[in-house]
């Protein structure tokens, strides 16, 4: 079955330049792209995507809005929500992102990633993982950690080993699991044992929350 995709942003050219990237890709199926909020939730009503692109500043409601709504619906039918959501974010949109971090996305993109950026960042929300543009990781997260009135971490309930700081740190900075594994010389399915174990003790939902957790402790300050 190909990943359904519905793309939203008020931006014509940049809704075009995604549908033609995943299109031309295998395995992927673009069912809708859409101007505004308003649309955006009734595209994904209609047609269930397997993952909705969706920019933060939209006309009628924002992204974070329809992500919102989108986990709503899903929480009302007591089913675990399907449609995984990777907000598509400018620089300029630092204010929004401890929000849409707390909310459960998927994953920060810029609008000017890479075609296989951004055919990366589908297929992991497909797959209930999660991808955060390395070009932002750092300077959005840590702006979100050392701002003032930040909320206080949770402290997790079985402290992290050596090992999981080790793997939580290089997602904090955006790396892939394929490349965390190259880099701490594990297996792939040794770096998914650890992110599942991890996720189970900060009762995190994705690697995003993983890395906001972690630059909200300071932990992996250099």
């Amino acid at each position: 079955m190909p990943i359904s995709v519905v793309i939203a942003d008020d931006q014509e050219m940049v809704r075009r330049g995604f549908r033609m990237i995943l299109e031309a890709t295998d395995g992927i199926d673009v069912l809708a792209d859409v101007a505004d909020g308003e649309a955006a939730l009734a595209a994904a009503r209609t047609h269930h995507p397997d993952v909705m692109l969706l920019d933060i500043r939209m006309p009628e409601m924002d992204g974070l809005e329809v992500n919102r709504r989108l986990r709503q619906d899903t929480e009302q039918q007591n089913h675990e929500q399907t449609t995984r959501v990777v907000i598509v974010t400018t620089f300029h949109d630092d204010e929004y992102v401890q929000t849409a971090l707390h909310d459960g996305v998927s994953g920060f993109l810029l609008k000017d990633a890479s075609p296989a950026l951004l055919v990366e960042a589908v297929k992991a929300a497909a797959e209930g993982d999660s991808l955060i543009s390395p070009a932002i990781t750092v300077r959005l997260l840590q702006d979100m950690a050392t701002r003032p009135g930040k909320r206080r971490p949770p402290t997790p309930e079985e402290p992290l080993t050596p090992r999981e700081i080790e793997v939580t740190c290089r997602v904090a900075k955006g790396l892939t699991n394929a490349e965390i594994a190259q880099d701490l010389y594990l297996s792939l399915s040794t770096v998914k044992a650890h992110l599942t174990h991890i996720q189970t003790k900060l009762a995190a939902r994705n690697r995003v929350e993983i890395a906001s957790w972690a630059w909200e402790t300071g932990l992996c300050a250099e």
